[in-house]
């Protein structure tokens, strides 16, 4: 009697639990992905790994940052500022008027050659406080206008500087070729004239791919209101570089964009004369102009930077391996010591 009870009571419920709707389960799937029990190395930064890792990075730092500043600091640098300068006494007060004025501009400067300047000299031109990063001036731009000439009415992205005021089309079209700076310098040495080529001073990527042999000059610069050079409607606007370095706009407010080449010698002492037209407004903006003459070396033009970038990098390095390393003569201490947890330093949790 009471075995058939057990046993029916036991049958019943495991019948119970057969029908009962099996719970779902949230666990993933197994793998040793991601339960990350996958092989990997686990170094353990011991002092003498750590004080290593130091001395490594200064021993390779320091002559790098060494090589690189004689580097820089046997480039040859003449920087000439002029904005001021080249207005005459009588307008300095209204210098803006002044710019604005048509009429000749040009303004006589002599720069003494401090040391041997060996060819090419590159001639730059710097402006300062001139933000060609701002958002509209960047997208005042058609790059499809550039490249073709059958895309020449595509300037939706131009304005204010799209069309004339009768609806026609300008080529090349928005405010950065309209901004286009137009001050001009003319060098001479002991009254002989050095020639500066302005020919592939440019990207070569950007005269073969972004401006287009077929693409002339149209309607630019016609209105009443000029906002800087002109350019030859007779020549397309892949061979004119000026406008090509122009257009490639710079990140930071000052800057310097490539003028030329000088391909010849300057010896130490050497006075150069330099007649420049000084026609570009920098006045409405409390900007600065400057000419500059610079050597390259093989780390490029004049930058300290790098050098002393390096040279800290590793000196810091360095102070802090043999930091290091007195702690860990002085005061050495076991590897994998448990006394040093706090758990056990202060057993009583306090």
């Amino acid at each position: 009697m009471n075995s058939n009870t057990a046993s029916s009571s036991a049958g019943g419920a495991g019948s119970a639990d057969a029908s009962a709707p099996r719970r779902n389960s949230k666990r993933p799937k197994y793998s040793r992905f991601t339960q990350q029990e996958l092989p990997a190395c686990k170094p353990i930064l011991t002092p003498r790994w750590v004080i290593s890792a130091f001395l490594l990075v200064s021993v390779v730092f320091i002559p790098i940052g060494v090589v690189s500043l004689f580097a820089s600091r046997d480039v040859v640098e003449l920087v000439d500022q002029y904005e001021t300068v080249c207005i005459p006494e009588v307008n300095i007060t209204d210098k803006v008027k002044y710019i604005q004025t048509p009429g000749d501009k040009s303004c006589n400067r002599n720069i003494t050659v401090r040391k041997r300047m060996k060819q090419p000299i590159y001639v730059y031109y710097q402006l300062d406080n001139f933000y060609q990063n701002h958002r509209r001036y960047v997208k005042s731009r058609s790059d499809a206008q550039l490249r073709s000439n059958s895309k020449a009415s595509e300037v939706s992205s131009c304005k204010p500087e799209d069309a004339t005021l009768n609806g026609t089309i300008i080529v090349p079209c928005g405010l950065i070729a309209w901004s286009l700076f137009n001050d001009t310098y003319s060098f001479s040495r002991n009254d002989n004239q050095l020639v500066v080529n302005k020919k592939g001073i440019s990207w070569k990527s950007d005269r073969e791919d972004k401006f287009g042999k077929d693409v002339f000059p149209k309607n630019f610069q016609n209105g009443t209101l000029k906002g800087g050079g002109t350019l030859d409607p007779l020549i397309p606007l892949s061979q004119q570089e000026d406008l090509i370095v122009w257009m490639r706009t710079a990140a930071l407010p000052t800057f310097r964009k490539l003028y030329g080449k000088i391909e010849v010698d300057l010896e130490a002492n050497d006075v150069i004369n330099i007649v420049l037209q000084n026609n570009y407004n920098t006045y409405s903006f409390n900007g600065k102009k400057k000419l500059v003459l610079s050597t390259t070396s093989w780390l490029g033009g004049k930058n300290d930077f790098l050098g002393i970038a390096y040279l800290t990098v590793g000196g810091l390095c360095f102070f802090l391996a043999v930091s290091f390393t007195i702690v860990y003569l002085v005061k050495p201490r076991r590897l994998g010591d448990p006394s040093y947890l706090s758990w056990n330093r202060n057993p009583g949790g306090r």
